[in-house]
């Protein structure tokens, strides 16, 4: 078993410790997203009652962020396991085109080009 330069271990638990950020920031925001929808019942049901029969686009958006933060945490873990093992085996850490960071961005530009077509589509 190789020895581990503090600094290469300490720079790994930083970036697992940002993409935790990362994914709380994305669960807190998914329940305010998800709150959004009480907003927007109550907004809608003072002029048209009848349409409060059916969960908002918010709602769903909003588990999905909340979802999606709670798998973002998972894969950090998993990740920063997998690097130290790396490390110790005195094998080199290889990047991949499909990064967690790049999958994340895509999710979230996905999630967001939905939300603006719901608040398009709502009138806001």
């Amino acid at each position: 078993m190789n020895e581990i330069d503090p600094r290469t271990l300490y720079a790994a638990e930083r970036t697992m410790l940002a993409w935790v950020r990362t994914g709380l920031a994305m669960m807190g925001f998914g329940f305010v997203v998800a709150r959004f929808s009480l907003l927007l019942k109550e907004l809608i049901h003072a002029e048209h009652p009848a349409l409060l029969e059916r969960p908002g686009v918010s709602l769903w958006l909003g588990t999905v962020l909340v979802s999606l933060g709670v798998f973002v945490n998972v894969a950090a873990s998993f990740k920063y396991a997998r690097e130290i093992r790396e490390l110790k085996a005195g094998r080199p850490i290889v990047g991949s085109p499909w990064s967690m960071g790049r999958i994340v961005s895509l999710a979230l530009a996905a999630l967001g080009l939905v939300m603006v077509a719901s608040l398009i589509r709502l009138g806001f």
